[in-house]
């Protein structure tokens, strides 16, 4: 049976990071694949030298599309709410660029009425029939608002919808903390990387209720997270996306060759291995 899968996320290059070798995997299988963007991502960093300014959303959406099509999406769609910004304080006022505010009329998505946010969400879950809606977990990953608000929504519009599946989408704290502390060994974090805040990011192995294998799809993996250029650079410090992609193919699929996930309502124990296994049981 084939099913419509329906992947939320805050912004463009996040599907890449968290959710795209699934994505690859689900459409390779011939099940339709649905990309859902909260915002456009205007908030990004971009190298300043690029001259993008606050046309960075425009160019966010079309890498989004081009990484939709490495991975076999069928259709790709923007909320149109802004991005609030990795402390949230985009909420405050609108988009600047050169002193004057080019941007004000958008709602910022991590103030968004979630009622509101998650009937939009569902409207477009019945539309498609969706089987399957991927979200955040509770911490949103890292904290960043807006992902915190992407579970919410989720959650709701799921409910709304009646949609069967929810998996939040996540990374194994326990592995992340065990990578961190062998790559201190060798390797010299920047000042700015604040390694504590990972003890409470994302979610508890002994939580975890899926750890899918797609080594397989890691060609449209990096194929994904390379359509996302103008996120390479910008910052003081490497950039994960500019990081990820300098590895070599093998230790490509070691380090992102696995997707974890937590389905609410299902009691933890071995992690299933197919992300329609509830589905399928039923």
């Amino acid at each position: 049976m084939r099913h419509t899968c329906v992947f939320f996320h805050a912004h463009p290059d996040d599907e890449a990071l968290l959710t795209a070798g699934t994505m690859a995997r689900l459409a390779a299988d011939g099940h339709r694949v649905v990309l859902v963007f909260a915002t456009a991502g205007e908030q990004g960093l971009a190298a300043p030298e690029t001259g993008i300014g606050y046309r960075l959303g425009e160019l966010r959406m079309a890498e989004a599309r081009a990484s939709a099509q490495a991975l076999g999406c069928a259709r790709v769609e923007f909320l149109g709410y802004r991005d609030s910004g990795l402390d949230g304080t985009v909420a405050s006022g609108g988009i600047v660029d050169g002193g004057v505010i080019v941007d004000g009329g958008r709602e910022p998505f991590a103030v968004v009425d979630v009622e509101r946010a998650a009937a939009r969400l569902a409207d477009l879950l019945r539309e498609e029939g969706a089987s399957l809606l991927t979200t955040y977990d509770a911490a949103g990953g890292y904290g960043h608002p807006d992902h915190v608000q992407v579970h919410r929504v989720g959650a709701r519009a799921a409910d709304l919808a009646a949609t069967s599946v929810v998996l939040e989408a996540t990374v194994d704290r326990d592995l992340l903390l065990r990578a961190l502390r062998l790559a201190a060994l060798g390797y010299r974090f920047p000042p700015d990387f604040d390694r504590p805040r990972f003890r409470t990011a994302y979610t508890p192995g002994s939580a975890i209720t899926h750890r899918i294998d797609v080594a397989r799809y890691c060609t449209a993996k990096r194929n994904s997270m390379a359509a996302h250029l103008t996120q390479t650079t910008g910052g003081e410090s490497t950039r994960t996306l500019a990081a990820l992609l300098r590895l070599p193919p093998a230790v490509f699929r070691w380090v992102l060759g696995t997707e974890w996930y937590r389905q609410p309502g299902i009691r933890p124990g071995r992690p299933l291995r197919d992300p329609l296994a509830a589905l399928r049981e039923h």
